[in-house]
């Protein structure tokens, strides 16, 4: 029996490396792991740090004639860059030019759109209890575009921040925050389709209209409560050679207080993606299949379903494969480019919440009629359900 170096804990293993919840911590924080009998105490600390999704710096010490701006504003603690390819990338056409000229693009189609879904549907709330969840879909995709237009900003002001902390603060976890209550939405919605045509009897005696503000209420405080973590870091830093000021685009995770930003940010991806992403595949997977087994012809709704998945797929997919393999990436080599490709995926997010309120409506344009089910052997059940 020895004494794990790292936590005091007795460990059965000779090799003397501790214990395998130390050891898997400290491999996923990228500190050294001591061999056998090796001085701990003289092992050099390590350069590479498992960086979350932004671009990493290095602290820099301000000067204190720079300390206040002319505003009598505090300003921004100072950071220097530690590749060339995040220099390239905040002054380059990329980030500058047509990242800026998406988001243009998707409030341009969004806001109108969603602003018109808001206004259509809030006074049936009564009539149908789905339109909470089109409500909540709707408000979601509209804040996350309006986060967009202090964004469109800082882009091409060569990306410069020129709102102060707080407000970025706030314009990231509204933006990150509406990305994954859309998501969680459009789960919900799916979720509910699949329970009218897969289980029409428990459907209809459910409550639906309790448990379709319960849902919405729960992922908006959920998230709500997710994006705190944003608010407690530093989040604007100073590019003193650049002379332009970052918001969340360069941090120093060397920084003791930015270490708890890998475990979180990957549970947002699991919980905020990947795990709505395949209850939303199983749901439309169900529905078609179920309708094919129907007396009606539902070829319509079925390939506005199909539609409706695809969509979602091409949207949200590529921002997060990039920000896996931006991980993949920084742990294997210390590399951090892939954020400039992340940078352009999360733009096909803002498109899926400019065209959300035409997919809702084609898939009310489906939906006009009743749903006839069938058992097993074909023979029909006399329920009708409307989806």
């Amino acid at each position: 029996m020895l004494i794990c170096w790292a936590c005091g804990t007795l460990v059965a293993s000779e090799a003397g490396n501790g214990c395998l919840c130390c050891w898997l911590g400290l491999k996923f924080t990228q500190f050294p792991v001591p061999c056998p009998g090796e001085d701990v105490s003289r092992m050099p600390a390590s350069n590479c740090t498992f960086n979350p999704r932004t671009f990493q710096g290095r602290r820099m010490a301000v000067p204190k004639e720079t300390a206040n701006c002319t505003n009598g504003t505090v300003a921004p603690p100072g950071l220097e860059l530690l590749h060339d390819n995040i220099e390239e990338f905040l002054t380059g056409f990329l980030s500058t030019r047509l990242i800026p000229a998406a988001h243009l693009l998707a409030m341009a189609v969004g806001i109108p759109s969603n602003a018109a879904i808001l206004l259509c549907l809030s006074s049936r709330t009564r009539v149908c209890s789905a339109t909470i969840l089109y409500l909540s879909l709707a408000t979601s995709d509209l804040l996350l575009l309006l986060a967009l237009a202090f964004r469109v900003h800082y882009n091409l002001h060569g990306n410069d921040w020129v709102f102060g902390e707080a407000a970025c603060k706030l314009v990231t976890a509204c933006f990150y925050g509406n990305i994954y209550c859309s998501i969680h939405a459009i789960m919900c919605i799916s979720g509910m389709r699949y329970m009218a045509v897969v289980h029409p009897f428990f459907y209809r005696g459910l409550s639906k209209h309790i448990c379709t503000t319960l849902a919405s209420l729960a992922v908006w405080v959920v998230f709500a409560v997710a994006m705190v973590p944003e608010f407690l870091i530093q989040q604007t830093y100073r590019i003193e050679t650049l002379g332009i000021t970052t918001c969340h685009d360069v941090l120093p995770y060397d920084s003791e207080s930015y270490r708890f930003l890998m475990p979180y940010r990957l549970t947002l991806i699991v919980l905020g993606f990947i795990v709505p992403a395949a209850v939303i595949a199983l749901s439309y997977g169900s529905i078609i299949r179920q309708l094919g087994r129907s007396s009606c012809d539902w070829t319509l709704y079925i390939r506005a379903s199909s539609l409706v998945f695809v969509i979602f797929v091409l949207c949200f997919t590529p921002s997060s494969v990039m920000y896996i393999t931006h991980y993949i990436s920084l742990a294997s080599r210390g590399q951090d480019h892939f954020y400039s490709y992340y940078s352009v995926a999360v733009c096909l997010c803002c498109f899926h919440s400019c065209l959300d309120p035409f997919l809702s409506y084609s898939m009310a344009k489906t939906t006009s009629s009743n749903l006839h089910l069938v058992t097993f052997k074909r023979k029909p059940l006399g329920v009708t359900v409307s989806i």
